[in-house]
């Protein structure tokens, strides 16, 4: 069983299809059909069944995921110590991040490294999915939330005030809200996921109860985008706020929790030199927000 065979078999297994295998890999789907095919001949036993859900284990198939990881987990060693050592400025850099993000920071970072380092290119993902950077599914992540992996090297960019935002047409239509009144009478704008996760959800400290809930959005540059135009209240990291000229309520209280924002790479790569120049750019811009 080769390396190239283990990878689309761990690949199909994480997407639950050919199609989403070849989306993950860049290859076809039909290469991945063959391949797997082939790989299924060779060890003579059954690796999937089809479903109306996708492609699930079968027995064989999940006895082979414990030797097929492992064997991932060396071939991402090998390419992380050889790429580590890489001292050329040159060759592709992979950098995930939040949509907001990816706009406000990264996209700035890559149009001075076009002008500085031109035989670099940077392939971005925007999304508020992780990427695995042990499995080197990305080699820098700008994230909000730290990791919790020892391979993982970690630097906290910036730690920035949540306030409460309107838009200027907004306020003059509705007035701000009182506090202690639970945003009677007003509209809020949340982002989706703290909806599952916070059982009693306030905005800064203030209980949303008597609100209206007019809008969601899976993406904080969405919630910003519906907040600008003027749907309703929401929260709002101060300096992105104060990029979109939005309207502060109550100036003098802010979320319990920052919005932190974390710059992570493995430590193999640390020493590469493109993937450095990115960093350096990267860091740049978050330090001409700050100030810096």
């Amino acid at each position: 069983m080769n390396w190239d065979d283990t990878r689309i078999f761990l690949a199909i297994r994480r997407e639950g299809t050919l199609r989403g295998a070849s989306r993950r890999l860049g290859i076809d789907q039909a290469t991945v059909g063959r391949r797997l095919a082939g790989l299924e001949r060779a060890l003579d036993a059954k690796l999937f069944l089809r479903g109306s859900d996708g492609l699930t284990l079968t027995e064989a198939g999940d006895r082979l995921v414990v030797a097929a990881e492992r064997m991932e987990r060396g071939a991402d060693e090998i390419e992380r110590q050889v790429l580590g050592s890489d001292a050329r400025l040159q060759g592709s850099v992979r950098v995930t991040t939040t949509d907001t993000l990816g706009l406000g920071f990264v996209i700035p970072a890559m149009g001075r490294l076009r002008q500085k380092y031109p035989a670099i290119s940077v392939a971005l993902s925007t999304s508020t999915d992780i990427l695995n950077l042990v499995r080197r599914e990305a080699d820098i992540a700008i994230r909000t939330v730290a990791p919790e992996s020892p391979d993982l090297l970690a630097r906290r960019m910036t730690s920035w005030p949540m306030g409460l935002y309107a838009s200027r047409d907004y306020v003059a239509r509705r007035g701000e809200p009182v506090f202690g009144n639970a945003f009677a009478d007003h509209d809020l704008v949340l982002y989706q996921p703290h909806l599952t996760t916070d059982r009693h959800l306030t905005l800064v400290g203030e209980a949303i109860t008597a609100s209206r809930v007019v809008a969601t959005a899976t993406s904080s540059l969405m919630v910003r985008t519906m907040i600008g135009a003027g749907l309703g209240i929401g929260e709002v990291p101060v300096p992105l706020a104060e990029r979109d000229r939005l309207v502060r309520i109550w100036p003098d209280r802010i979320r319990s929790e920052p919005y932190d924002i974390w710059l992570v790479t493995h430590r193999d790569l640390r020493h590469t030199a493109r993937i450095s120049v990115v960093i350096e750019e990267i860091v740049s811009s978050f330090s001409r927000e700050d100030g810096g």
